[in-house]
């Protein structure tokens, strides 16, 4: 590589020539910018060794356990994730500094969340399998969301634009967060010392938390029986929030409890495979999307933009977003 006295950022995926022109425009003011995908094994060794900033997207895919090793001299590792549970971080050097891009899907996530509530209030799936069958049920009764309570947990970038989503609709906030605190308006805030009363309260929950050591299986068989028993749960996080079997059998035992499930247990981007330890698609009373909620036209080189803008408040010495406390997965 040729020598430079400007930090070098070295980029793992490969989104295309779009993404790579935002990466290069909003950092080569200050930075070298190099491809791993475009250099051979020595190319990535040299640039892994000499990069003060690896910009990754699935670091357990886009390195091997010895290229891992090599970031010791690195100072950040900016991912184009919002979520960090799916890295090594026993592998990754304890001097590197994690951030995820917080926020940066909130909008489709959000939107897709408030159309799982609204396929489930309304039986969408239901109504239409009747139909199918040859069965016109006009009498059957939908939910309604105006005067509904909504439990949002996680209230970050995504839990926040659920709830100005629904507010429109008449639907009243009981947001957690960890803080317990935000700018965010909510008709009630708190963090996860209040779930229980939260779920006793609310006719639909939405999962927008980070999956770390302390939301790991936080729904099981006791946080569900809290719920209502027609109560709408909505799932955009990651799936390991929720016990896989807890969930399946309260989902039989209450066919009027629903479920949207975005987020799954083992899932190819995490494990390489999807594999359900339950057979969730033969319920009526769930909907399921192959953990999509984030993609629409642009997310992706949005998301880019906003994590290359993080790298260049922190190569200038500025604040940073979504630094990740790694005592939360170790």
């Amino acid at each position: 590589m040729k020598e430079s006295t400007r930090p070098l950022v070295a980029v793992s995926f490969d989104l295309g020539q779009e993404a790579k022109e935002r990466i290069e425009a909003t950092l080569n003011p200050i930075a070298d910018v190099i491809h791993l995908r475009d250099i051979g094994p020595e190319g990535r060794k040299t640039a892994l060794l000499e990069a003060k900033v690896v910009f990754a997207w699935a670091p357990h895919m886009e390195f091997s356990p010895e290229e891992q090793g090599l970031l010791e001299h690195a100072s950040l590792m900016q991912l184009l994730s919002a979520g960090a549970d799916h890295l090594d971080f026993e592998r990754l050097p304890k001097s590197l500094m994690i951030a995820s891009n917080v926020g940066a899907y909130a909008r489709p996530m959000a939107e897709h969340a408030l159309a799982m509530v609204l396929a489930l209030a309304k039986r969408l799936m239901i109504h239409h399998k009747k139909l199918k069958e040859g069965l016109f049920d006009q009498l059957s009764e939908n939910k309604a969301l105006f005067g509904a309570t909504a439990a949002i947990l996680g209230f970050g970038g995504i839990g926040k634009a659920v709830a100005r989503l629904l507010r429109p609709f008449g639907v009243k906030i009981l947001a957690i967060n960890r803080s317990g605190k935000s700018d965010e308006p909510a008709d009630f805030l708190g963090t996860l010392s209040s779930l229980d009363k939260v779920l006793e309260q609310s006719d639909l929950v939405v999962l927008a938390l980070p999956l770390n050591r302390s939301t790991r299986s936080l729904i099981g068989k006791r946080e569900l029986g809290l719920m209502k028993e027609d109560a709408i749960l909505v799932n955009v996080a990651r799936g390991e929030i929720i016990e896989e079997s807890a969930l399946f059998e309260h989902l039989k035992a209450h066919p009027d409890f629903m479920a949207g499930i975005d987020a799954w247990w083992t899932e190819p981007f995490k494990q390489g495979r999807f594999e359900l330890k339950h057979p969730f698609f033969e319920l009526p009373n769930v909907l399921g999307t192959p953990h999509n909620s984030a993609l629409v036209p642009g997310s992706l080189i949005e998301a880019v933009q906003k994590a290359s803008e993080n790298i260049l408040r922190f190569l200038a010495g500025g604040p940073i977003e979504g630094v990740i406390r790694k005592e939360g997965y170790l």
